[in-house]
């Protein structure tokens, strides 16, 4: 269904769908909202109090299975990242009051604006599998082995798209709209306006992959990022319904949510600069390597600052990260208010970040290089990340093959002893999803992959080292 912007209507009632308290896989109508917890605090609420935000916790931010203290995991760096997104959204909100004719929406606040970004920023990684962006390329890579191709021929291209361009953005989709359950069906039945906040690339994998026809099978060409599998198509086009986005002017699939453009500020404010603290403090950057940066994003040198002497070396980054913090939301909110139409139209290009003055981008990408040269590429996360590699490729070994078993075979008995085991231990996962194998061999890779990337770092690789005969003391 085309959904294009209707040039009949105000920007500020364009503003009041995007603004959307009707919550996905609910008939019920939005709430009047005359309670200080509104619907977007109730969005925040169910996804701190979920089993996914929890996993987080054991889960990759840049380091797997770091053993020191106060390194970043997913859970301290999707907090990290609401806290900012909180401050964007609410700012964002001030100055595009003052600039809408009559203001914001009625009913909403700028306390809304905030707690919505707020919560999408909490939800922005709630997909990722153990080990962060390590465990996306080790299930691509998994799939894209010439001896998975019998089993994929049996999937259409958008199916096969969504294996072999693994995405734990789009996994997040589906967690939030399918996995985890409320009381009834729907997902978490978060708002509209919070999802598509959240959605980061509200578009499925054929929108934005190329693909060309092999002379035995079809093979992507530039794999690019996608933020929903073909399984939640139906959902993707309801929450665009809602909201009226547009549809993208650069391929098939949907612009994206303005705040959605704010939680990728927020993502990379915390990112650019928090993972080069972990740097200094794992040994692998110096202080005056990030210190520079810093200031160059400050847009004043050390000679203008007085930091106190007796400060720690964390210490002094955390001041003069919070300096660079404030201005960078500053930046970020203005150039949100000043493309505010191209992105109500669905046209603007680049993130937030390239419409602002060239020394802040310019400061953003030397942070962006230096982690990866010094962190990404430093010899003991490339150990980590093999480490990783392997864990997950013994667990997709080991489940997997379940997925494309004769369903009859399954329900009988699995033909070995370990068969029946792996269903064993699959099967409480499928239970609680109200989930059954079938003859789909589509949705059975979706249902095993939901229960391995649903795992933390610990456990997945605690499972795979049991699954090898290893018994012991684990990480």
């Amino acid at each position: 269904m085309s959904h294009s912007l209707n040039t009949s209507l105000s920007a500020r009632e364009h503003w009041a769908r995007l603004f959307s308290a009707q919550r996905l896989g609910s008939n019920k109508l939005p709430p009047t909202q005359n309670s200080a917890r509104s619907a977007f605090h109730k969005d925040y609420d169910r996804l701190v109090f979920s089993h996914s935000f929890r996993q987080l916790n054991q889960k990759t931010q840049v380091h797997p299975l770091t053993n020191q203290l106060g390194i970043h995991t997913r859970l301290t760096h999707s907090l990290e990242v609401s806290c900012i997104g909180r401050s964007l959204g609410m700012m964002a909100a001030e100055k595009l009051d003052a600039k809408l004719d009559n203001g914001l929406p009625a009913g909403v606040t700028p306390a809304d604006v905030g707690v919505i970004v707020q919560a999408a920023c909490l939800a922005h990684d709630i997909g990722n599998p153990p080990f962060g962006h390590a465990g996306e390329y080790a299930i691509r890579d998994w799939f894209l082995h010439p001896q998975r191709e019998a089993v994929l021929q049996h999937l259409n291209a958008e199916e096969r798209l969504d294996i072999i361009t693994y995405e734990g953005n789009a996994q997040g989709f589906r967690l939030l709209v399918n996995n985890e359950h409320h009381p009834d069906a729907g997902g978490m039945r978060l708002t509209c306006a919070t999802l598509g906040a959240f959605m980061k690339y509200p578009w499925l994998a054929t929108h934005s992959n190329e693909v060309r026809l092999d002379s035995q099978y079809k093979q992507i060409v530039n794999a690019q990022k996608f933020g929903c599998f073909y399984s939640e198509a139906a959902q993707l086009q309801q929450l665009a319904k809602c909201l009226h986005l547009p549809r993208s002017t650069q391929h098939d699939g949907y612009a994206r949510h303005p705040l959605a453009y704010l939680l990728e500020a927020a993502d990379d404010i915390c990112y650019a600069l928090i993972d080069l603290e972990d740097g200094v403090h794992l040994g692998m950057l110096t202080y005056n390597e990030v210190a520079s940066i810093l200031y160059q994003l400050i847009g004043e040198s050390p000679a203008t600052i007085t930091l106190p002497s007796h400060m720690s070396v964390r210490q002094s980054l955390a001041s003069l990260r919070a300096r660079a913090m404030m201005r960078l939301v500053n930046a970020v909110t203005d150039a949100f208010v000043n493309h505010a139409d191209a992105m109500l139209a669905g046209t603007l290009t680049g993130s937030l970040f390239t419409h602002c003055e060239a020394a802040l981008q310019n400061g953003i990408n030397d942070a962006k290089q230096l982690a990866r040269e010094k962190i990404f590429n430093h010899p003991s996360k490339v150990r980590m990340e093999l480490m990783a590699n392997q864990c997950l490729h013994r667990l997709l070994d080991a489940f997997m093959p379940l997925a494309w078993m004769g369903i009859a075979e399954l329900q009988n008995a699995p033909t070995s002893f370990e068969q029946q085991r792996l269903l064993s231990l699959l099967q409480p996962h499928l239970d609680e999803n109200q989930r059954v194998l079938t003859n789909n061999i589509y949705h059975n890779i979706l249902n095993i992959l939901d229960f391995i990337t649903g795992m933390n770092d610990h456990e997945a690789y605690r499972l795979a080292q049991e699954l090898q005969g290893h018994w012991g003391t684990m990480v």
